[in-house]
């Protein structure tokens, strides 16, 4: 072991003169220990509402979505639909029309997007099993059936039990509109509804599916999508292999986008959020370092003897600065690996035994307890973190300090 290191270690756990730099001493470390675990375990709160948020965005959602990079429209009679299919793990590859649309329920309507879809679209497990089934007409029935989300179905209006329950459709007119009368700047369409899906709130309130054929018929997009999508089997290697030979098939006319670059408005904000609280939390942590700049100050103090000892023996100031600078930075990281260890024994116990409860435990919530989610990567950050700020605050001390004894 190194000499300065050695030194430090001791000086942490012998008694002082003063008791009160003891007592200051294990302040300081239950600070740090303190601002590591709020770190730690409010970073893992985010990082569980971020796969409570992707996993309700994914379960309607295509793994990659194919569109063109020039025009707003696909043009599904010269699309390689073959090709692609015979992609290893490729399950569908499927063209979707998604349009803005205005829909009325009698003396109620709501502005939204109307998701034209194709019967194979409902045989994917994650899709049917957010369908709210109603014991009606069903999806195979041979009528043009619409399912809105659960938040669009309540605007409306709109219980799916009801045999007679329907919602009346009015999209765009391509082409230039001659006025602002409904009936000629709108193309309408009836659809009835007798099942919702439930997902993620914003897309819940705002999203209608239909059929596909129907939807294409009513807005003019015969031989033509949006989009198409693909579904391969749930695995992140297959998705990144199939994505890279799709874009080979495709070349540069279309864009492939996997689920995070479908929302990465969405995503993006979510790190902005997270990159947010971390720095409040990198502040907090730094007010609680200022505890160890008091203690590392009483203790130089403290140790002038000693120090007077070491240079009578052929120590230079070097060896001094560096015997206090480990002080410093044994009382940071020994606070934070503390801290850092209870937080990942909290999130762990949050995460499998469930110990804080969204509200009092009587509302609708998607999960019934506050979502965490441990990353390896949060806490080597926190850790580094502690280790810097501790170190800079541990120099800067022992710079100072040292000037004033001389």
């Amino acid at each position: 072991m190194k000499l300065p290191l050695f030194i430090a270690q001791r000086y942490l756990l012998a008694k002082k003169s003063h008791n009160l730099i003891n007592i200051v001493t294990w302040i300081s470390i239950v600070s740090v220990a303190v601002a590591a675990f709020a770190m730690i375990f409010v970073l893992s709160i985010f990082n569980g509402f971020n796969v409570v948020i992707s996993d309700n965005i994914h379960k309607m959602s295509a793994d990659l979505q194919i569109t063109s990079v020039s025009g707003k429209t696909v043009n599904i009679n010269d699309f390689p639909f073959e090709k692609i299919r015979a992609i290893k793990n490729v399950e569908l590859v499927l063209p979707t029309i998604t349009e803005d649309a205005l829909f009325r329920n009698q003396d109620k309507q709501q502005i939204g997007q109307i998701k034209g879809v194709p019967k194979e679209f409902y045989s994917v497990e994650r899709i049917n099993n957010s369908i709210i089934k109603s014991g009606g007409f069903g999806t195979n029935a041979d009528v043009a059936f619409a399912i809105p989300g659960i938040g669009m179905a309540y605007y409306l209006g709109i219980n799916p039990n009801s045999p007679f329950a329907m919602v009346q459709v009015y999209v765009p007119r391509r082409g230039n509109a001659s006025s602002f009368n409904l009936e000629n700047s709108f193309n309408t369409g009836q659809l009835v509804v007798n099942e919702t899906f439930s997902t993620l709130q914003d897309i819940d309130e705002t999203t209608i599916l239909a059929p596909y054929e129907w939807l294409s018929e009513l807005i003019g997009y015969e031989g033509l999508a949006s989009d198409v999508e693909v579904f391969i089997q749930q695995n992140p290697r297959n998705i990144n292999r199939v994505k890279k030979q799709i874009k080979n098939i495709l070349g540069p006319e279309y864009n492939v986008l996997d689920q995070y670059e479908q929302q990465s408005t969405l995503y993006k904000m979510m790190k902005s959020e997270k990159l947010a609280v971390y720095l409040i939390l990198v502040f907090i942590l730094v007010m609680a370092t200022f505890n160890v700049i008091g203690s590392l100050s009483m203790l130089i103090i403290e140790k002038r003897k000693d120090t007077s000892t070491i240079r009578a023996m052929g120590g230079d100031n070097s060896l001094i600065r560096s015997i206090f600078t480990n002080e410093g930075m044994i009382i940071s990281v020994v606070g934070g690996i503390i801290g850092l260890i209870l937080g990942i024994i909290a999130v762990l116990l949050q995460q499998y035994v469930g110990i804080i409860r969204l509200g009092d435990g009587t509302g609708s919530y998607i999960v019934e307890y506050y979502p965490v989610a441990l990353q390896l990567k949060d806490v080597l950050i926190v850790l580094a973190t502690i280790t810097i700020i501790g170190g800079i605050a541990a120099f800067s001390t022992v710079k100072v300090s040292m000037k004033r004894l001389h």
